[in-house]
């Protein structure tokens, strides 16, 4: 069965299409790589032997979307092609609103103009905002404090009217926490463009070399240890996620609304101490002021994903630390640079770039 993965040379994207291609899916990825590299194809092909399709093109473009439709049977379409970044939407809230809330509108038209009724949409856990009480359930209310976050309630609703005006849509919403982590192969991972904005990619810089210190946003949290406290979920799980998502859909139509997390929290500390000892390398930081935004607890109840999908995160905060490692140290600048290790195998000279 041919699955569209919107988005899916990116971070999360890529994993779900080797999750996908071991299922028993043939992705066909459509990218315009404005936050990721098409050599991610050849990285996903080293891992499962089977080459994804790819499209170079914008999810905003219905041409493009029209011509994916018509060249091949869809049966479901994974959507993570969104801007993502909760500082830059501040800045630039309507490339925000065009882009994920325009974008998911049109592969929504493309989809019901070709009779493809199952979707699984990315959604996030930044749609409760400052919670009142954790761990935070499905029904809590949504509170979104920043554009990108107000795109996704957008979304969200958006599908909530679809399902109700059009029972035979099958939609997943799943409101993932804070993923982390890469493949085990250490082949692909997260690979921030810019300086990275999240704690892990940050703190695996740091371990290879790339940024001197870490910046540990307050100190003084009513937690065990005073630093804040996050359900981080590796990119595997999350991954397994959508495709439990997806193998629910296949029999159940109607709107499902599900958190992907494990259920557990780690605080900044932890975390820190957890990649030293994965790594073994030391990850100098300094504890400075608090950052406005910055809630002190934020972790998911987890158990309607595994009442519904038989889904529950498996890899703990050790795994997540070390499969980082392994990418980071694999790949200390990214996709852009090969380790010689690397370059041998593929049979590239020192000045190729993958």
């Amino acid at each position: 069965m041919n699955i569209l993965i919107t988005g899916g040379c990116g971070y999360i994207g890529s994993h779900c299409a080797v999750v996908a291609i071991k299922a028993g899916w043939h992705p066909i990825i459509l990218d315009d790589l404005s936050n990721s590299g098409e050599f991610v194809i050849e990285r996903i092909h080293e891992i499962t032997g089977v080459r994804p399709t790819f499209i170079r093109g914008d999810v905003r473009d219905a041409t493009t979307l029209k011509e994916v439709f018509s060249s091949w049977e869809i049966d479901a379409v994974l959507h993570f092609a969104a801007h993502k970044a909760v500082g830059e939407s501040v800045e630039v809230p309507l490339s925000y609103y065009h882009n994920n809330v325009g974008g998911t509108l049109t592969v929504l038209e493309a989809m019901k103009e070709y009779g493809v009724k199952t979707f699984v949409f990315s959604s996030s856990a930044t749609v409760y905002g400052e919670p009142k009480e954790v761990p935070i359930q499905e029904h809590s209310p949504r509170n979104p404090t920043s554009p990108y976050a107000r795109t996704k309630v957008i979304i969200e609703d958006i599908l909530a009217d679809l399902t109700e005006a059009e029972p035979d849509w099958r939609i997943a919403r799943l409101r993932y926490f804070n993923p982390v982590g890469a493949h085990e192969s250490g082949l692909i991972g997260e690979d921030p463009r810019d300086t990275p904005n999240n704690l892990m990619p940050y703190i695996a810089q740091v371990a290879v070399g790339q940024q001197e210190r870490l910046s540990v946003f307050g100190g003084d949290y009513p937690t065990r240890d005073g630093t804040c406290l996050r359900d981080y979920i590796h990119v595997m799980d999350l991954a397994e996620g959508h495709l439990a998502a997806l193998d629910h859909l296949r029999g159940n139509e109607g709107l499902l609304t599900v958190n992907l997390g494990t259920g557990t929290n780690s605080s900044v500390l932890e975390v820190i101490g957890a990649f030293q000892k994965a790594s073994g390398q030391d990850i100098p930081y300094e504890i400075v002021g608090r950052r406005p935004g910055d809630v002190s607890a934020y972790w998911a109840d987890a158990s309607l994903a595994k009442q519904l999908l038989g889904w529950r995160a498996k890899r703990n905060l050790a795994a997540m630390c070390a499969d980082t490692w392994r990418w980071q140290a694999a790949n200390p600048s990214g996709f852009r640079k090969p380790t010689e290790a690397r370059q041998h195998r593929l049979g590239l000279d020192s000045h190729s770039q993958t």
